[in-house]
């Protein structure tokens, strides 16, 4: 099974995003080495729809952060948006778009802010339409880079793990 590994520090900086633009859903991307799966920069962009139900990425944002990607050696390893008053999970839109992206290997990952006081986050693959969840293992790597925390679905901070589950 694959497993998403992400450090706290992107984790974080990926909710701030989606709390700063709710009510509307946020988006973006975490870059990391081409063929690493490891994603190492942060890069939040723009919902072009500003919508609190589906998110669209700015075509001509988009052209200029895949060109930067390039230019670094970089790919997305994480594409990533927010549901505002649902689930961490993908809908039709959410697997139209990435469809859309070309983006096969990327962890399509979601977050919720429905509820503030939780931390719901959720890993996907989504290949051709079929959409797979998978674990979220995020790392610390500023106290120990061995230490794991594991995420399957929405959970207050507290709790570390869960169970994969197929849907």
């Amino acid at each position: 099974m694959v497993v998403l590994t992400i450090d706290r520090a992107i984790v974080d900086a990926i909710l701030a995003h989606a709390r700063r633009d709710h009510p509307d859903e946020a988006c973006g991307v975490v870059a990391g080495p081409v063929s690493s799966d490891k994603p190492v920069r942060h890069i939040p962009m723009q919902n072009a729809a500003r919508s609190m139900t589906f998110y669209e990425l700015d075509s001509m944002e988009q052209l200029r952060v895949w060109r930067e990607m390039d230019d670094h050696d970089e790919e997305p390893v994480v594409v990533y948006h927010s549901h505002t008053a649902t689930e961490a999970y993908p809908s039709r839109s959410d697997s139209g778009i990435a469809l859309a992206l070309g983006e096969p290997n990327a962890h399509y990952v979601l977050v919720s802010t429905r509820d503030p006081a939780v931390e719901e986050i959720r890993s996907f693959r989504i290949v051709d339409g079929a959409v797979t969840e998978e674990p979220v293992r995020i790392v610390d790597a500023t106290v120990d880079p061995h230490a794991v925390q594991t995420y399957m679905f929405g959970q207050s901070p507290a709790t570390v793990d869960y169970e994969c589950s197929d849907r």
